[in-house]
């Protein structure tokens, strides 16, 4: 996979570097955080901690449950520092700072999942506590790292840019959960992959958070060298201050719901249908596992199977989407999800999971595609920094939605089962929201 061609007028000053070696560089970040995304959070580290660790556990609280609870208290955090987070790194002209030290603070915390053990409920509460503070600290860097794409595009090439960065996450997960299938997961016995780990203790899973954090250092570290620092804004070098951020940001949505309210509309739906996109992936392994009987092994290869028919669907959704616009694509894919999640909480099986749980993947990557490119065509000229920055910032702050749906639905109802309808109703609000911009 090769970098999008740079632009005729392609830009290079000190803050603006759109050739091939810094676009490529850029979406490098994205391959390496499905070290985090996919690996930890959805197809491997979360169900051990929810069902082998999880086992250790005792009262009326399903591990499951727990863990989406402490997923929505970190959500609940990211709700009320994420919107802010972007803005005084950028007036203070630490954008790229930002994204440095919010990386490697979370590669340190994947890194300390190797402690987890499987043998006591003390390891369980460890282990949910570092995911969900990684959560945060996560998204934090992706906030800078989103602001970012300004900085390694210009208006004709930002979609393909996107893009590349979008098929990079993709690719990069694919690779990975296939080295630690065949590295550390397959095979039967005491010792599993070819490195013969033991599974005592969970010791290969949790040699595979400390790979995880491994790959996702040495992927960051070309945006750490090659993308500029943004210059301070005026009075930014001085510090800003919590209080002052808010009210700057109230000011700016204030501004943008009088000049452009279909805008600040799009911002709020999409906000709710992509935190249902991010469910789907957080909770379907450990759905995977605990209704569906798939073994920790065949949840790595569904995985990879997702991520493949995730990038189909986002390619050929492409087309239809300057053929019809991207607001359809979006509302069909959301849409469809619903029905298929149903169809899962029908259903019963490996075999039934593997069908339709790779069926609701496929309108994934053209939800999530579609949705950039429909905020790209709404932003104003000159202004595509700060509208991308309310994308990532207004998705961040509602990413509770989703967790906090899956731990309601699995808690009243006593089932993981029943999860699988508090993602479909956060998916089936986004459409709602979405349906009015039709009007």
């Amino acid at each position: 996979m090769s970098a999008p061609a740079p632009a005729a007028d392609a830009v290079v000053s000190s803050v603006h570097r759109t050739d091939r070696r810094t676009v490529t560089a850029w979406a490098f970040w994205d391959f390496g955080s499905a070290a985090f995304n996919a690996v930890l959070v959805t197809f491997i580290f979360s169900v051990y901690l929810t069902d082998s660790v999880g086992d250790s556990v005792s009262g009326t609280v399903g591990a499951s449950t727990w863990y989406g609870v402490a997923m929505a208290l970190g959500g609940a955090v990211i709700a009320l520092t994420a919107p802010v987070v972007g803005r005084r790194s950028d007036a203070r002209g630490r954008r790229r700072r930002a994204v440095r030290t919010w990386t490697l603070v979370t590669v340190a915390l994947m890194a300390v999942l190797v402690v987890v053990g499987d043998d006591a409920p003390g390891y369980f509460w460890f282990g949910v506590t570092v995911m969900a503070v990684a959560s945060v600290t996560f998204q934090f860097a992706e906030v800078g790292y989103f602001a970012m794409l300004n900085q390694v595009s210009v208006p004709g090439t930002v979609g393909r840019v996107s893009g590349f960065g979008w098929a990079m996450g993709y690719f990069g997960g694919i690779i990975l959960l296939l080295l630690c299938y065949v590295g550390f997961i397959a095979g039967e016995g005491d010792t599993r992959g070819l490195l013969g780990l033991p599974v005592e203790d969970g010791w290969n899973v949790r040699a595979v958070a400390l790979f995880a954090a491994v790959w996702f250092l040495v992927a960051s570290l070309p945006l750490f060298r090659r993308i500029p620092e943004v210059p301070a804004t005026v009075g930014g070098a001085a510090g800003v201050g919590w209080r002052d951020s808010y009210r700057a940001l109230f000011r700016d949505l204030g501004m943008l719901w009088r000049t452009d309210r279909r805008a600040v509309w799009f911002l709020v739906a999409s906000a709710v249908f992509r935190d249902g996109l991010a469910g789907v992936f957080t909770f379907g392994a450990i759905l995977a596992v605990s209704v569906y009987g798939l073994s920790d092994s065949d949840v790595l290869l569904f995985g990879v199977g997702a991520n493949v028919v995730a990038a189909v669907g986002a390619l050929v959704a492409g087309r239809v989407d300057d053929r019809v616009g991207p607001v359809p694509v979006i509302a069909v894919s959301l849409v469809l999800m619903v029905a298929d999640a149903l169809v899962l909480f029908l259903v019963d099986g490996p075999a039934m999971f593997w069908v339709f749980g790779l069926v609701l993947c496929l309108f994934v990557g053209p939800a999530q595609s579609a949705s950039r490119s429909c905020l790209s065509r709404m932003c104003p000229p000159g202004r595509e920094g700060e509208m991308f920055g309310l994308y990532a910032t207004t998705g961040r702050a509602v990413s509770w939605l989703a967790p906090a749906a899956f731990a309601l639905f699995t808690g009243v109802s006593g089932s993981d089962r029943a999860g699988i309808l508090g993602i479909a109703l956060v998916l089936l609000t986004g459409v709602a929201l979405l349906l009015r911009l039709a009007r």
